[in-house]
């Protein structure tokens, strides 16, 4: 997919997350973190900006997802420290989640597309694909970033209803 393809996969991913930070948070929580799902998730075709490094290599496989999420889960941690080990716990989480679920988003997306994904690289060579749209369809890319705004949209909307 495109980049407003896998923005699109991005929210969609993020709207059960996105309903339960409204409810527990804020509104505002939830759409803040929507627009940092969304501002991350071209990171794994960074491979395309570094030299030797194949596309939909390593930045295509559950193991960059556990790294980015370690990244993010540490750093929440760190933030969380400051509040005590209930708090540090809790950010490292979401962190975690964050950073993880953002990368198996634009991974998912691409299973969309012929040419696949081995999200299980270099440990198993399988190749997943469904082969449903090409990554360059402006009608598949625009009705992925459509699904994923509108079901996001529902999301929020209905965390926020949730009474406190």
């Amino acid at each position: 997919m495109y980049h407003k393809g896998h923005v699109g996969a991005s929210l969609l991913v993020y709207a059960p997350f996105g309903f339960l930070v409204t409810a527990l948070a804020s509104i505002e929580a939830g759409l803040v973190v929507a627009a940092a799902v969304a501002s991350m998730a071209m990171v794994p075709d960074l491979d395309t900006r570094v030299p030797f490094v194949k596309h939909r290599g390593i930045t295509h496989t559950v193991w960059f997802a556990l790294l980015v999420g370690a990244a993010f889960g540490a750093l929440g941690l760190a933030v969380g420290l400051q509040r005590g080990i209930a708090e540090a716990l809790f950010f490292g989480g979401f962190g975690f989640l964050f950073g993880g679920v953002t990368i198996v988003s634009h991974i998912l997306a691409d299973a969309l597309t012929p040419m696949g994904i081995r999200p299980f690289a270099p440990v198993r060579d399988d190749e997943y694909t469904l082969d449903l749209v090409a990554a360059a369809n402006p009608v598949a890319n625009y009705a992925l970033l459509g699904l994923g705004g509108v079901v996001v949209a529902v999301a929020l909307a209905a965390g926020a209803a949730v009474p406190v």
